[in-house]
């Protein structure tokens, strides 16, 4: 009901952004409607799987897959409508889209775990909540102890929107068969590289799976944070050739920074959304996953700092500071594994279990 309220709300407010006599009253819709509709929908995702289950993890990478599609699309249509038409109909297009979203999720409905009664007679019967675990009291710590570290796992992935733009611009020839590129297709660039490196992965574990015994969370955000420490890392070789020769690079690096970064973001933010959603305490699940996005946020204002150094720095030394940054998340992610996976296990759970449990799910 908490995701139908914020769909019904965001929807609201996109009709009303489309008159300005009512943007303040806009913005506080989409602003309540987002909080009640993204950390409760990705809890409903999280509670479709058994806490075991290492199928989740794939789940939010589906789940994450559908946001970046949105992320071309709206664009093209809501952004094509209000430059070429008017704003009015942009933003009444996002709000057609939202209904069209709310519709798909009710006649989905009948398939997601069923909600417990909210009426007077149900509340009246249902037994007391019992206090939080020891346990679940210590992994709701780590879980917010993370949160650091989480943040400084999206710094390269965070900063292709921010100071890459202003890099690349000044750095790299835009100038492909004779025409000059837009520096705003570099977004567009992305998305479409994201979307399919999130298909690789999805493969990939799968294809994986059906071998060997599949990671946990912590170990997958670990292992992909390496490997985004790489696409910084690739600017850095790009920044000593502009610095060598004085010429600029071509644009082929911003694929390959794109390909490097998106393969391993594909295994950092929707893992760590199957992570939450699982070690959180039952009661907290949705508020934990709001938790979890705080490290967006504390990451983009972390990479904003970090850009205004764009103009003081040499660019190589701009982005092996971010590759380095990234890189002691990835270890610290790893660490953290070792030290702590037991306590962030599913509660009974060995790693023979758990392969025994995907195996006979498989089976079934």
């Amino acid at each position: 009901k908490t995701v139908v309220i914020g769909a019904s709300l965001m929807a609201l407010g996109h009709f009303l952004m489309a008159f300005e006599g009512s943007l303040l009253v806009a913005l506080a819709c989409l602003l309540v409607g987002v909080g009640c509709f993204k950390g409760n929908i990705a809890a409903q995702v999280g509670d479709l799987y058994a806490p075991g289950d290492t199928r989740r993890a794939s789940a939010f990478q589906i789940f994450v897959l559908a946001v970046q599609i949105a992320v071309i699309l709206a664009p093209i249509v809501c952004g094509t409508l209000g430059e070429k038409v008017a704003w009015h109909w942009g933003f009444g297009a996002a709000g057609v889209g939202m209904l069209i979203g709310l519709a798909v999720y009710l006649t989905g409905r009948r398939w997601l775990p069923p909600e417990p009664a909210l009426d007077a007679a149900a509340r009246k019967a249902a037994a007391p909540r019992a206090p939080m675990t020891r346990a679940e009291k210590v992994r709701l710590a780590l879980l917010v102890a993370l949160i650091p570290v989480l943040m400084l796992s999206i710094v390269g992935n965070q900063q292709f929107g921010n100071a890459y733009p202003l890099w690349a611009q000044k750095n790299m020839d835009f100038v492909l068969l004779g025409w000059q590129v837009p520096v705003t297709w570099l977004q567009a660039v992305d998305a479409l590289v994201s979307t399919a490196t999130m298909l690789g992965s999805i493969a990939f574990w799968r294809w994986w799976s059906a071998r060997r015994r599949e990671p946990d969370e912590l170990t997958k955000m670990g292992l992909g944070t390496l490997l985004a420490a790489g696409a910084p890392a690739l600017l850095v070789i790009a920044a000593t050739l502009i610095a060598t020769t004085h010429e600029k690079v071509s644009l082929v690096w911003t694929l390959g920074y794109t390909i490097v970064n998106d393969l391993g973001f594909a295994n950092v933010l929707p893992v760590g959304l199957a992570l939450y959603s699982r070690a959180a305490p039952k009661r907290l699940e949705g508020l934990v996953i709001g938790v979890y996005y705080l490290h967006l946020f504390i990451g983009n204002t972390f990479v904003g700092w970090l850009a205004g150094f764009l103009e003081t720095m040499p660019g190589r030394e701009f982005w092996a500071l971010h590759a380095a940054l990234v890189a002691c998340a990835g270890v610290l992610l790893l660490g953290c594994r070792l030290a702590f996976g037991k306590l962030l296990a599913p509660e009974g759970a060995t790693p023979e279990r758990l392969a025994n449990g995907v195996a006979g799910q498989a089976s079934r």
